[in-house]
């Protein structure tokens, strides 16, 4: 037996019947619940009650729901559209499988990293969601492992568009989202200025997803979140390659393409990121200047660690020296 809001397992909302809390977020409650009409298994989010007094939070989870019933794509998580209701909630399909994010956790004995081709198998599913998110007027703006399910056999299924944009709704300004727009970790430069973004800021979040997958590591960092996004306004990623040699030429550029900081140099559109993955030896290799500088920076930092190694074995090499002149008198 739990409590999530009061909700208690074997209540029963409309003609739902609560079989389990599942999560709990800022927002609302999760739970997994069974369509008594049809004895489907379904997902129910439910609004926190004190947030359906916020009437900016309380509408931007009606804007979830009404982004949700109009997207229909097997790599998205579908929303179910419901009349007569005692209550506002979410009816949402039960997926079965384990967030990326729990899947990227367990496979730290490896270094948190995945096997390249399960690592694309999983981004090449993500992108087609967004390429038909994106087809439809919406942009996700939160992007993350957390909002990613996997089930058994690779296949995702993208969740939570609690911030997402939507061009075919504007009942909640830009201003209201600022503040949350993204997880520091995944989001993208021009969301971390202040912009609003479009899909090429999802692509750019794809793009972190993918370096994670690959390497076991974020491309940047920092001691605090705003550290870690300030990383990103000035400062290239490790290069792939560095992070582990075995990632190809072609996958690192492919990379690189997806992190560009211009958004103008970024891929466009979520099928173009797509297309090279699925095809990389038709991806022409750039020279970048931005391996070459951080060679360079390497490579200083190498003779930085010899000259202060040197001036720090003389005092070593003089007692040496002392002491065998000592042995000889």
């Amino acid at each position: 037996m739990g409590f999530y809001d009061g909700l208690e397992t074997g209540t029963q909302v409309d003609s739902y019947r609560i079989d389990a809390p599942v999560a709990r977020s800022g927002m609302a409650s999760i739970f997994r619940a069974t369509d008594l009409r049809n004895n489907r298994t379904v997902a129910l989010k439910i609004p926190h009650p004190d947030m359906e007094a916020d009437p900016i939070l309380f509408d931007r989870f009606k804007r979830e729901a009404a982004i949700g019933e109009r997207l229909d794509h097997p790599n998205v998580m579908k929303v179910y559209p419901e009349k007569d209701r005692s209550r506002i909630y979410m009816v949402m399909e039960w997926c079965d499988g384990r967030l990326l994010r729990r899947i990227l956790d367990e496979s730290s004995i490896d270094g948190g990293r995945l096997p390249h081709d399960r690592a694309i198998r999983i981004a090449e599913e993500a992108l087609k969601a967004l390429d038909y998110i994106h087809a439809n007027g919406v942009v996700h703006r939160d992007l993350k492992p957390e909002n990613i399910m996997v089930d058994e056999n690779d296949h995702i299924k993208l969740i939570d568009f609690g911030i997402a944009g939507d061009t075919a709704s504007r009942r909640l300004t830009y201003a209201n989202f600022t503040a949350t727009l993204g997880t520091p970790d995944y989001i993208s430069p021009e969301q971390v200025k202040g912009k609003r973004g479009d899909g090429r800021s999802d692509i750019y979040s794809m793009g972190v997803i993918l370096y994670e997958m690959l390497t076991g590591k974020l491309p940047f960092s920092g001691p605090s979140p705003l550290a870690a996004m300030n990383d990103r306004l000035l400062n290239h990623p490790v290069p792939p390659r560095v992070a582990d040699p075995s990632i190809s030429p072609q996958l690192q550029e492919i990379l690189y393409r997806a992190l560009e900081r211009d958004p103008r140099n970024r891929y466009s559109h979520a099928s173009e990121f797509l297309r090279d993955l699925e095809h990389p030896k038709q991806v022409g290799v750039a020279d970048r200047p931005e391996i070459h500088s951080w060679q360079k920076r390497r490579s200083q930092l190498a003779r930085k660690i010899l000259y202060y190694g040197g001036l720090a074995m003389i005092p070593v090499v003089i007692l040496l020296v002392m002491m065998l002149i000592a042995r000889h008198r």
